[in-house]
């Protein structure tokens, strides 16, 4: 199911994120149906979220961004996207980097001339202050390259966040007091719902990130969990 796009319809793709397993979440459907057509899919991460846990003693720095590198190339594998970078800036530093990545952002779009571009909005999903940053440099950087291709913005919809408001509260996504409102779905450039295998394939990428998601495989509904990422909405970004 889509709305105004479909996969097959964004030429080759260029999906920039904060963290490795960010682009699993919001585009692994989207990513895996484009390079089942043939489609130039590459997915770059800004950092290889070295900080992402609470257990510092068992993961350190060093040691986590090593083995998240390693989730990230095996998920990668899964969804079919050869074409896959980390850049390595410092995780939870990102807003102090504008300079450097405004220039990253700019160099990418230069080099691989996508049709279409996937990134966060403006709230960065979760309001994480890494994932504004990523939307912030790749937004300028479309805007001072002239606009080209398409530019598309991950955003919940008015009609998960009402179906699935409390299970984001109970996994406590949200990085501020503030909350989305989301995007009415008759108002998405693109919505993809995944069933069956699509889905498998979802959910296999995002075990491959164990660092970050078995807890959540081992606590939670697993009906519930899939019925939450089985969609994947994006709207066009306004000039």
């Amino acid at each position: 199911m889509t709305a105004s796009l479909s996969p097959a319809a964004l030429g080759t793709i260029l999906s920039i994120w904060a963290h490795p397993d960010d682009e699993s979440f919001l585009a692994a459907g989207v990513m895996a149906a484009a390079r089942d057509g043939g489609q130039r899919v590459v997915c770059v991460s800004a950092t290889a979220g070295e900080h992402g846990t609470d257990d510092v003693v068992t993961w350190p720095p060093d040691r986590l961004g090593r083995v998240r590198r390693w989730e990230a190339a095996a998920a990668m594998a899964v969804l079919g996207v050869g074409e896959h970078a980390i850049r390595g800036l410092p995780d939870g530093g990102l807003p102090g980097r504008d300079d450097e990545g405004l220039a990253w952002a700019g160099r990418l779009l230069d080099e691989v001339r996508p049709d279409t571009i996937l990134t966060f909005g403006p709230e960065g999903m979760t309001y994480h202050p890494d994932h504004i940053a990523v939307h912030r440099w790749v937004t300028e950087a479309w805007e001072r390259a002239d606009r080209p291709g398409r530019l598309l913005y991950a955003t919940p919809t008015v009609e998960q966040i009402a179906r699935f408001g409390d299970l984001y509260e109970e996994w406590g996504i949200y990085m501020t007091e503030e909350r989305p409102a989301g995007t009415p779905e008759r108002d998405l450039a693109l919505r993809l719902c995944l069933t069956g295998a699509a889905l498998d394939r979802k959910l296999t990428a995002l075990r491959a990130m164990a660092t970050q998601t078995g807890d959540v495989f081992a606590q939670v509904d697993l009906a519930r969990f899939e019925a939450q990422i089985a969609t994947e909405s994006f709207v066009l970004a306004r000039s």
